[in-house]
């Protein structure tokens, strides 16, 4: 199982690049599996109005020059911002930059207001989604492409330098019926947050069956895709933290990480509170006595 490290890139919580450097390296040094970014221009809501967020793939390039180890990767990036072309040359150029470690996280994103604020459109979300990815991922195989849709199209594009990995981790997040569909055809991995502890994610099984059901439409063996996760997780029984989080000392937060397993996940992302290196250094601790209970739990059925 591997366990990586959600950044908190809200500008009212993420402490700026200083402490986000702190938080990225920290979960290098100290041994989770990955760092991660969500990917918004800005948020509103009738509660809280207007409320601002770091830029996502510029902060991933920055994490990517100051680890050496931790896999990286958008959760996710909102692939309606973005040329899909221009995304694949993107992805090619960061996972060379990383000495490839890039995860590239895509979804179709949810966020009407900032798609409004920023000039995109967001009716036809998924089929734009959709059309994008007949051409980043065979981009991302080193092909060139042709493709004429009804809102993309691309004429002999091509990666040039070709992608020192043809064929990079895709990961899409999704949930209905069309998204899912995508994730059969086109994803190495897919994505549903957020959770606590595994046993209250209800929700979790739900889309699970749900996706199950889309991989045997499509043929595809379920083992061939990788399942990925979103939790919550307060060290110390952080206050501010989601009611839902995961809490307890980190042998307790260790179980609930390994319990993960039993519903097939083998890769969580973890929001941790507070937001502070001592945090994600004691998330690491409980991911490394995680890692040893799913392994021990495999040698004992074996």
């Amino acid at each position: 199982m591997k366990i990586g490290l959600m950044l908190p890139l809200g500008d009212e919580e993420s402490g700026g690049w200083s402490n986000l450097r702190e938080l990225a390296v920290t979960a290098d040094r100290e041994g989770l599996d990955s760092v991660w970014g969500a990917d918004h221009l800005v948020f509103r809501d009738d509660e809280k109005g207007w409320r601002g967020i770091h830029e996502c793939w510029t902060v991933l390039t920055a994490v990517a020059a100051v680890t050496r180890r931790v896999e990286i990767g958008p959760l996710v990036l909102a692939l309606p911002f973005r040329n899909p072309a221009l995304t694949a040359k993107m992805a090619a150029e960061l996972d060379a930059v990383s000495d490839g470690r890039l995860i590239l996280g895509l979804g179709c994103g949810w966020h009407e207001p900032e798609f409004d604020a920023f000039g995109y459109p967001f009716s036809h979300r998924v089929g734009r989604f959709e059309e994008g990815l007949e051409i980043l991922v065979p981009l991302l195989r080193g092909e060139t492409v042709t493709f004429e849709g009804r809102w993309h199209h691309a004429e002999e594009a091509r990666l040039l330098p070709q992608p020192i990995r043809p064929g990079m981790p895709v990961l899409i997040a999704g949930k209905q019926p069309r998204m899912l569909s995508l994730v059969a055809r086109h994803a190495n991995a897919w994505n549903a947050a957020w959770y606590g502890d595994p046993a209250d994610a209800d929700e979790l099984r739900t889309r699970m069956e749900r996706l199950n059901g889309a991989l045997a439409e499509a043929g595809r063996d379920p083992s061939t895709l990788e399942l990925t996760a979103g939790i919550f997780v307060a060290i110390d029984d952080a206050e501010d933290a989601p009611k839902t989080a995961i809490r307890g000392s980190t042998e307790e937060i260790a179980d609930a990480l390994a319990r993960y397993e039993e519903l097939g996940i083998t890769h969580l992302v973890a929001h941790t509170w507070p937001r502070t290196p001592d945090a994600v250094a004691r998330l690491a601790a409980a991911a490394g006595m995680a890692r040893e209970r799913v392994g021990s739990a495999a040698t004992a059925r074996l």
